[in-house]
């Protein structure tokens, strides 16, 4: 699967909460591959996709809608479900 896959999908929640759409992910750059860790949904995911948050960018705001990729329990072009209870950090 591509980032482009998951861009602007969906997230919800097994019972059907909207916690927003996909604007970034959140990875980790191991020795043989990407491994992504999060999320980045609603408008402070889209935020941080425009580089507000950035800690280079010298803003001012450093806020997160992260949803982690732990919860994820199903992830394709028709959207993404996480479990029940998952919140946006």
């Amino acid at each position: 699967m591509r980032f482009s896959d998951l861009l602007s999908v969906e997230v919800r929640t097994e019972s059907g909460e909207r916690l927003g759409r996909v604007h970034d992910l959140r990875a980790e750059l191991t020795s043989r591959r990407l491994k992504v860790n999060g999320l980045c949904v609603g408008n402070l995911g889209l935020l941080e996709r425009l580089g507000v948050t950035a800690p280079e960018s010298g803003g001012r705001f450093h806020v997160h809608d992260v949803v982690p990729w732990s919860a994820v329990i199903r992830a394709d072009r028709r959207g993404i479900v996480v479990r029940d209870g998952t919140k946006p950090t």
